[in-house]
C-alpha cells in the first residue's frame, strides 16, 4: 500500500507539471485536477474530498488573501510614485552594482526575522523590481538573495511558528536555538543566496518579466503636475512602516505590561493591519502629496488587483492540493517509512522533515510533524543536542519546494518565471539552503 500511495503521489505531481507545460492549462486547473486524481486513487472517501480541498484553500487564503492584496497595492504605489526607484538608486549608490546581491540578502534576512515569508516577499518585491529596472541586470541576481534571506530565517529562526513549535515539542532552550540558528543561517543563506544567484544568473535568463508592479507611465488628465519625487527617507519609510509595526506586535509583552496596551500593539502588528496602515501612509505621501488624484489612485489599485485574483487562485489551489496530500495519509506514510531507518536522531529528523515537506508542500507542517515523530525517540536517548535537533528539523522542512507549495507559485508569478525556470532557481535555492544548514548543524554538533 505504501509503494502504491507513493506512486500515486508522484503521478499527481507530474500531472501538475504536464498540465501547465504541455496541455497549457492554467495552474489552478492543473492543481485542482491533480488534487482530485490523488484523492480518488488514494482511496479517500468521496464525501470528504471536496471538504478537504476547501479546508486547504480556505486555511491558506484566509490568512493570505488580504496580505496579497495590500502588499500588491503598496508595491504599485511605490512603483508609480518613483519611490521604488529612489530606494533602488540609493542602494546602487551606497553598495555599487557588484555588491547589490549582498545588500539584498541582508535586507531579506533582517526583514524576514519579524515577518512571515509571504509578507516579506511582498514588501521586498517593489525594491527588487525597481533595482532590476535601474540596473537592467538579470532579476535573479537581485531577487534570489533577498528571497534566500527570507526563507532561511523562516525555516530556522524563532519566533517563526515552525521553530517555536518544534522547540516546545522537543523541550529545547529557545535562547540557545536562537543563537545556534543565527550562526547557521547566515553562512547557509550566503551560499544559497548571493553565491548561488551569481552562478545561476549566468545560466538562466528568464523569458518573461514581472509585469505586476511595473509603473504604467500613463498620463491622467485630472492629475496635477507631480510636485517632486519622494525623498529617500519617505520612500524607505513606506516599505519599513509595516515591518516596524510587526516588530512592535511581536515585542508587545516586552514593551508594556498593560494588557490593553499589549492587545493594541498585537492588533496593529498583525500583518493585515500593519500592511493596511502602510497602504494608507503610501496613499497619502506617495499619492496625494505627489499630485495624484483620488480617481488615479483608484485606477492604480484596480489595475494591480486584477492579476492578484489569478495568483490567489493558484496559491489557494496549491494549498488545497497540500491538504489532500495530508488527508490521504501521504505525510504519515513517509514519516513511518523513515522512522524505521536506524539513523542518528539529527539525520533522521532532517530526512523525515524533508520527505514530509516534499509530500505536503508546507515547511511548517513538515517541521511540526517531524518533531512529533522524533520527540518520543529522543526521550529515551542521552547526548542528543535538542537545540540542534530543532535546527536540522527546520533545515529539512525547506527541502525541494515544488508545485504543492504556495511559495513556489508566489515566486513564479511575481518574478514572471516559467515553471521550468522556477524549478531551476527557487527549488534549487531551497534545497541548497536545506542541505547547507544541515551540514553546518552537523559541524557545530561535532564541537558541542
Amino acid at each position: 500500500m505504501d509503494i502504491y500511495l507513493l506512486i500515486i503521489t508522484i503521478l499527481s505531481i507530474a500531472l501538475v507539471v504536464v498540465g501547465v507545460s504541455v496541455f497549457k492549462w492554467h495552474a489552478f486547473i492543473s492543481l485542482l485536477m491533480a488534487s482530485l486524481f490523488l484523492a480518488i486513487f488514494s482511496g479517500m472517501n468521496f464525501t470528504k474530498i471536496v471538504g478537504a480541498y476547501e479546508t486547504g484553500v480556505g486555511g491558506q487564503l484566509g490568512h493570505l488573501v488580504g496580505i496579497l492584496a495590500l502588499g500588491t497595492i503598496l508595491g504599485k504605489l511605490l512603483a508609480e510614485s518613483g519611490a521604488g526607484l529612489q530606494i533602488a538608486n540609493f542602494f546602487i549608490k551606497v553598495f555599487g552594482e557588484k555588491k547589490l546581491p549582498w545588500a539584498m540578502f541582508a535586507s531579506g534576512f533582517i526583514i524576514g526575522i519579524p515577518v512571515f515569508f509571504e509578507v516579506g516577499i511582498l514588501i521586498l518585491l517593489p525594491l527588487i523590481i525597481s533595482i532590476q529596472q535601474s540596473t537592467k541586470k538579470n532579476i535573479l541576481l537581485i531577487g534570489l538573495p533577498a528571497i534566500a534571506g527570507l526563507s532561511i530565517v523562516h525555516g530556522l529562526v524563532p519566533p517563526h511558528p515552525g521553530a517555536v513549535t518544534a522547540i516546545q515539542i522537543y523541550g529545547a532552550d529557545l535562547g540557545q536555538v536562537l543563537i545556534y540558528s543565527l550562526i547557521i543561517a547566515v553562512p547557509s543563506g550566503i551560499i544559497g543566496g548571493p553565491l548561488f544567484a551569481k552562478w545561476v544568473a549566468k545560466r538562466v535568463k528568464p523569458e518573461g518579466e514581472p509585469e505586476l508592479l511595473h509603473a504604467s507611465n500613463e498620463k491622467f488628465e485630472d492629475d496635477a503636475p507631480v510636485i517632486t519625487t519622494p525623498s529617500v527617507f519617505v520612500s524607505f519609510f513606506a516599505i519599513l512602516l509595516p515591518v516596524l509595526l510587526m516588530v512592535l506586535g511581536t515585542l508587545a509583552k516586552q514593551i508594556t505590561k498593560n494588557v490593553t496596551g499589549q492587545e493594541v500593539l498585537t492588533f496593529i502588528g498583525s500583518p493585515l493591519i500593519a500592511l493596511l496602515i502602510g497602504v494608507f501612509y503610501a496613499t497619502y505621501v506617495l499619492g496625494y502629496m505627489r499630485g495624484r488624484s483620488r480617481k488615479t489612485i483608484k485606477k492604480f489599485v484596480e489595475e494591480c488587483l486584477l492579476p492578484v485574483g489569478s495568483i490567489a487562485l493558484i496559491v489557494g489551489a496549491g494549498s488545497g492540493f497540500k491538504q489532500i496530500l495530508i488527508d490521504s495519509g501521504v505525510g504519515t506514510m513517509i514519516g513511518d517509512m523513515a522512522q524505521n531507518m536506524s539513523l542518528s536522531p539529527l539525520i533522521l529528523a532532517f530526512f523525515i522533515a524533508g520527505l514530509i515537506r516534499v509530500a505536503t508542500g508546507s515547511a511548517t507542517v513538515a517541521l511540526t510533524t517531524a518533531a512529533g515523530i522524533i520527540a518520543p525517540i529522543v526521550e529515551t536517548m542521552s547526548g542528543v543536542n535538542l537545540e540542534l535537533l530543532v535546527i536540522v528539523t527546520g533545515a529539512g522542512s525547506l527541502m525541494f519546494s515544488h508545485v504543492n507549495d504556495a511559495g513556489f507559485w508566489m515566486v513564479k508569478e511575481y518574478l514572471g518565471l516559467s515553471i521550468k525556470e522556477t524549478f531551476k532557481t527557487w527549488t534549487a535555492l531551497e534545497t541548497i539552503l536545506s542541505f547547507t544548514a544541515f551540514a553546518f548543524a552537523l559541524i557545530l554538533n561535532a564541537f558541542l
